[in-house]
């Protein structure tokens, strides 16, 4: 056994060792100096795809530092009384906080929270933002030094200078010139609390919004948000007494709603979307904070080509000339385009259009956003997913696209165990198509063909909804701007998948079935040395190459005799798919090469609800189509894109699945063994009243699948009456109602048209 001395000898030299290290940690580090970190301030430079620079922007001229006399002192309190309340009392550091941020770390946990605000200003202006315990100790040590060394109106006022507050401000006289227009010292006090509200993180209380960085950061969510927080920091600041009861009445009275985004230089055009969503790439793929980005330094290589990019600015422009007079109509107001461009199996997005430009007022990139549902552009999934896995009739078994199915208007949709599904009311549900065109039994190539939903919404259900998800979901589409409910108007495009994603998704098809998810960055620098975590997506095969060559051939039909028929001014081989979505609220054509895939939308937006209005009776035509002028403004770009290109085609389809037509169908004929490319026993039409089909109803000699054989729709009815996508909120975009129309008609689900 140790003797007490040695016992005693240990623990003291143990902690001999520690006051040791303390001092000697507490010797070596220095004090920081706010105008160090000012200095160290720099632009980021973003490069085109061939290397060249692009556009110079950052914080760099954003940033002026003032004296503690300058900034109100209702400033001062507002950071105190919401983030450091004994900041006047206490030794700067708070051990407790660092102690749960180590025991955080340790767990794998958040290491946020339980600073003072000498350790923030530490944090501001002298360490990186990484999260180690090396970081935390030196941290302790330095805000220790700070403590005695500076007086607490110093720290306090290079707190207030070296704080990010959004919109690439840095420091209290810049966020009051960006939100507020004026200088620091003009603030009140109900203007002071809603600054310090943006240091909990502009990002989610800026209440302009910041969807392009995360699609949860609406203008609404946001301004909530800041209104909470703001009413919160006043009524801390009155309870401590550091407003009077009049003072803090007149603050709390009405919210200081701040003046909105201004365009930076440079950042003009398309540049200014092209630099969104570089930079939301950066921070989702790297640890780099959005204040550090901000504060510049960096050296973006995008994957976007200045050629193409400006084509496809051109190809709108040169469309809205054409068709749009804001000024004599009133439904041409607000009308907005959305567009991107992405290389088939690599994924890099090479041109977009994100809107008229931040200088026009416009800030949110068209090209990424959620909210516009893309209509029948969701069919080639249903499609997809029935050639793969089959109907519930029989399982694993593929569908091949010459299966028949009901394609009249008004159609009853049919459950699997053999019932309709209802309305609320317990009537029964019936699926509209855009018009009441008797069109009978026919293939889902001819389906495709003339944009029919009937036959749709009832494929969706045989092969069953979920499938239909995993299959976009593997082709590129996000979980989150899918619809929740998948009921039939799932496969109708009531989700809202972004431009870049729907181009990205239609690329798998371009590819064999090839998916690799989409990239705008190839590689970032900070001081000479690559940053990790920009490495090309990998490629997969998101499904059989026999399945995504059969979509191919079919949707290449819809541009040669179908609804997307305008594309064949193009010139070259192409397929794609159109889509227009309820009461016209929104019209798409996503349609590709094998050298390029291109996804354009167009839509009217309420500028102040930024809900989505009819475009019935935009550019002086009755209703608009996805076949129309988005299909228009693809032609005119890719035509512009692939000048000098060959026309390499896409591979041959071959053979796929059995026929397996829809309950009540006739017998099959043609046979399976006939080629995709053939459309049997109807010629194909642009139109409805073109080269009609006439439907057939099934007689008792006629083979009957599943359950029952009566005929729903029209037929069964005694008459020839029988019928889109977007955004994470559908609510806003997909009526109900059995109105007809050329979108979401269908009234307990809705559903897309055209």
């Amino acid at each position: 056994m140790p003797s007490w001395k040695l016992v005693s000898g240990l623990c003291i030299g143990f902690f001999g060792s520690l006051v040791a290290v303390a001092g000697i940690g507490y010797a070596m580090v220095g004090v920081p100096n706010e105008e160090n970190a000012a200095a160290l301030s720099q632009n980021n430079v973003y490069y085109w795809e061939d290397g060249s620079q692009m556009v110079a922007t950052g914080s760099g001229q954003n940033r002026q530092n003032v004296t503690i006399d300058r900034i109100p002192k209702a400033m001062q309190y507002a950071v105190i009384s919401a983030e450091n309340k004994t900041f006047y009392k206490d030794s700067g550091v708070d051990p407790m906080g660092i102690a749960r941020a180590l025991v955080n770390m340790a767990r794998g946990g958040d290491t946020q929270g339980g600073s003072t605000i000498t350790q923030q200003f530490v944090k501001n202006t002298y360490l990186s933002q990484e999260q180690t315990i090396s970081r935390k100790f030196k941290e302790m040590f330095i805000s220790i030094k700070v403590g005695t060394k500076l007086s607490k109106d110093e720290i306090l006022q290079g707190y207030l200078n070296t704080s990010y507050y959004g919109r690439g401000a840095y420091g209290i006289q810049a966020a009051a010139q960006t939100y507020y227009g004026k200088n620091a010292d003009e603030l009140n006090a109900s203007q002071c609390a809603f600054l310090a509200t943006l240091l909990k993180g502009p990002t989610y209380y800026d209440p302009a919004g910041n969807e392009s960085l995360d699609p949860s950061a609406t203008k609404e969510a946001n301004t909530k948000r800041a209104q909470v927080r703001w009413s919160w920091i006043l009524e801390q600041m009155h309870k401590d007494e550091r407003l009077s009861d009049a003072k803090y009445q007149e603050a709390i009275a009405k919210f200081p709603m701040p003046q909105g985004r201004k365009a930076t230089k440079g950042m003009t055009g398309q540049i200014s979307y092209l630099v969104d969503t570089a930079k939301k790439y950066v921070l989702n793929h790297s640890n780099i904070s959005e204040a550090q980005f901000d504060q510049g330094g960096y050296q973006i290589y995008t994957t976007f080509e200045k050629d193409k990019v400006e084509a496809l600015a051109k190809a709108v422009k040169k469309v809205e000339d054409e068709k749009l007079d804001p000024e004599k109509r009133e439904k041409d107001k607000h009308v907005q385009f959305g567009a991107a461009s992405v290389r088939p199996k690599d994924g890099a997005i090479v041109a977009l259009y994100g809107g008229a430009g931040y200088e026009k007022g416009h800030f949110n990139n068209n090209a990424d956003t959620s909210g516009v549902p893309v209509g029948s552009t969701w069919k080639p999934f249903v499609l997809a997913a029935a050639m793969e896995y089959g109907t519930y009739r029989k399982s694993g078994v593929g569908v091949s696209p010459l299966s028949k199915y009901n394609g009249n208007d008004d159609l009853k949709v049919r459950k699997p165990d053999g019932s309709y599904y209802l309305r609320k009311d317990n009537s029964v549900f019936r699926q509209q198509n855009e018009s009441d065109y008797p069109w009978g039994y026919i293939t889902l190539r001819k389906a495709m063909e003339q944009s029919v939903n009937t036959p749709f919404v009832q494929l969706g259900v045989d092969v069953g909804m979920s499938n239909v998800r995993e299959v976009a979901k593997r082709s590129g589409i996000l979980d989150q701007s899918m619809d929740q409910e998948l009921n039939p108007s799932f496969a109708l495009g009531v989700s809202t998948p972004s431009a870049i994603r729907m181009a990205d998704a239609y690329a798998t098809f371009a590819a064999s079935g090839k998916q690799a998810d989409p990239y705008s960055v190839t590689a970032v620098k900070f001081a000479g040395k690559e940053v990790p975590g920009f490495t090309k997506p990998r490629v997969k095969q998101a499904m059989p190459e026999i399945v995504a060559n059969n979509v191919t051939d079919v949707l290449q039909n819809v541009i040669k005799n179908g609804t997307g028929k305008n594309a064949l001014a193009l010139g070259r081989t192409a397929a794609g798919k159109t889509g227009t979505t309820d009461e016209n609220k929104s019209a798409w054509f996503v349609g590709y090469t094998q050298q390029l895939s291109t996804s354009v939308a167009m839509f009217r937006e309420d500028p102040k609800s930024a809900k989505l209005l009819s475009m019935n009776g935009t550019a002086g035509e009755e209703s608009i189509h996805g076949g129309d002028t988005p299909t228009q403004v693809w032609t005119e770009y890719m035509k512009a894109a692939l000048k000098g290109e060959p026309d390499p085609g896409f591979p041959q389809a071959e053979k796929i699945g059995v026929i397996q037509d829809a309950v009540g169908a006739p017998s099959p004929t043609p046979t399976v063994t006939e080629t995709p490319t053939q459309t049997p026993s109807e010629t194909p039409s642009e139109t409805p009243s073109e080269s009609p089909v006439t439907p057939t109803a099934p007689t008792p000699s006629e083979t009957c699948f599943g359950f029952g054989c009566n005929v729903d729709g029209g037929a069964e009815n005694g008459g020839t009456d029988g019928g889109v996508t977007a955004s994470p909120e559908p609510t806003d975009t997909g009526d109900t109602g059995n109105t007809r129309g050329s979108g979401n008609s269908g009234g307990l689900f809705g559903g897309p048209a055209g």
